[in-house]
């Protein structure tokens, strides 16, 4: 009969097999890899990408459904698509950088490999070598 394991067996267990730590180093490498490629697109290719639209500011474009009132305390309400805009342009930057680097990536991998190349079979000996091989063989008998 088969002893049952405790909870805190099975959780150790769990834990400590190897596709779970890969996983929790995955996690861990992914999000500090999201903050250097949301920089990159926030702090380098939106700017650019400001300048060559206009300098628009896709944030602050809004659709003002109510109007703010500072006397009777209502704030404004607004659908602001800006943000909406800006998120999906991030986006879009973010999946083409990644894209890029998975595809350097790949062609890295690829290269390394690659096998080295077959060497080219020997040339067929011309009907004289062949004659003359024949002779030599015939002349060690």
């Amino acid at each position: 009969m088969e002893k049952k394991k405790g909870i805190a067996a099975e959780f150790k267990e769990f834990i400590t097999r190897g596709n779970v730590m890969d996983m929790a180093v995955g996690i861990i490498m992914g999000s500090a890899f999201t903050a250097i490629i949301k920089s990159l697109v926030d702090d380098v290719l939106m700017p650019v990408i400001g300048i060559l639209f206009g300098g628009v500011d896709f944030t602050t474009l809004k659709v003002v459904l109510r109007a703010a009132d500072e006397a009777a305390g209502i704030e404004e309400a607004a659908l602001r698509y800006g943000n909406f805009i800006q998120n999906i342009v991030s986006f879009l930057l973010i999946a083409v950088v990644i894209f890029l680097m998975v595809k350097g990536m790949n062609k890295l991998r690829r290269k390394k490999e690659e096998p080295a190349p077959a060497p080219a079979p020997a040339p067929e000996p011309s009907e004289e070598v062949k004659l003359l091989t024949e002779i030599r063989d015939a002349l060690k008998k």
